[in-house]
């Protein structure tokens, strides 16, 4: 698989960073509705609640958030989030035709995922812990970075694979958008993320994918 047409310094060791461009087309909402409801049913049908825990792919993004700095039982990944929700009844809710697409990603590879708008970002990025006193206004309010896992760009930080940033997110107004995929190296590879947003999209044409690459 190709690298990403920007530079990418990985300062934390054992990531793989999946990276697609994706330009949306008209979404029937129906066949998204239907993408969810799916995921949802695929996820109850793959785990369960007492064993997730030890989930290749869980237990080595646990590893990685460690090394980082982080409790992963305190700040979960954002994936394994997702799948607890999932698991407990919850539903994949309407927010974004990319959005959907990208927590669908994220509960099928399980790997956090994040979708974020092509002008709001610069190159190069950076994936890091993050710095003593960094912090960013996050979907879920102000939230402090230092120790997280944490992507950058030259603006500063952009995303952490617990909760995105308002900074980045999209919108209506969104004509493209860069969806990055963390990859826990030793238990999910970049081909892998690369055919199942292949499948997704084929079940939810929402995107045409324009470039992908993986950054190591």
């Amino acid at each position: 698989m190709n690298r990403p047409p920007f530079e990418v310094v990985h300062e934390l060791e054992g990531w793989a960073l999946f990276w697609a461009l994706l330009e949306p087309v008209d979404a029937d909402p129906e066949g998204l509705a239907a993408l969810r409801a799916r995921t949802a049913e695929r996820v109850r049908e793959r785990f369960r609640p007492e064993t997730l825990a030890t989930e290749p792919a869980v237990a080595e993004l646990r590893k990685l958030f460690r090394a980082a700095g982080t409790d992963p039982t305190r700040y979960r990944p954002s994936s394994e989030a997702l799948v607890r929700r999932l698991l407990k009844g919850g539903e994949l809710p309407a927010i974004h035709p990319l959005v959907d697409l990208n927590n669908c990603l994220s509960a099928e590879l399980p790997a956090p995922c994040c979708v974020m708008d092509e002008t709001a970002l610069e190159p190069p990025f950076a994936l890091r812990a993050g710095r003593e006193g960094e912090s960013y206004l996050s979907l879920r309010g102000p939230f402090r970075l230092e120790g997280r896992p944490l992507l950058v760009d030259a603006r500063g930080p952009c995303d952490a694979p617990i909760t995105g940033s308002e900074r980045v997110k999209v919108g209506e107004g969104t004509g493209r958008a860069w969806l990055v995929a963390y990859l826990p190296a030793a238990a999910i590879d970049a081909e892998r993320a690369g055919a199942v947003l292949e499948e997704l999209l084929g079940r939810a044409p929402v995107a045409a994918v324009v470039t992908s690459g993986v950054s190591i």
